[in-house]
């Protein structure tokens, strides 16, 4: 995924930190490759890498999220055999972390965020935890 030509905008979006980021573009535009490969160059960022629980990734439906999350398990099973390589154990480490964490890893539809929430913390909010969406 790395060889990929990135366009200008799609390279400031994977590049770009320190900010919130909200990608839209038409269907079939790379989108979600953009937001794979940002999620990869954050977690796996030589000098400041982060664990990919410490990202939200929410997207429209089910299948995107399903998909964002078996290409960054597939290019981080790529990125290890990398690693192991090149005998980098510090990278290697890191990026078992990740796969260890991928799938307590916040990556889910903006719905299943938010009923997350009103789950984790009905008691906080007027709201009886035996809600149904209707």
């Amino acid at each position: 995924m790395s060889n990929t030509n990135w366009t200008k905008e799609q390279t400031a979006a994977i590049m770009n930190r320190n900010t919130n980021l909200l990608l839209s573009a038409a269907a079939g535009s790379g989108k979600t490759a953009v937001l794979v490969q940002r999620i990869l160059t954050l977690i796996t960022d030589t000098t400041q890498p982060i664990d990919i629980t410490d990202l939200l990734v929410l997207t429209f439906t089910k299948a995107a999220a399903t998909e964002m999350r078996t290409r960054i398990t597939s290019e981080l099973l790529r990125l290890l055999e990398n690693a192991e390589q090149e005998k980098n154990t510090l990278q290697a480490a890191h990026i078992n972390r990740q796969l260890a964490l991928i799938e307590s890893a916040h990556i889910s539809t903006i719905n299943a965020f938010c009923q997350s929430l009103i789950k984790q913390y009905f008691y906080r909010i007027p709201l009886d935890p035996k809600y149904k969406i209707v």
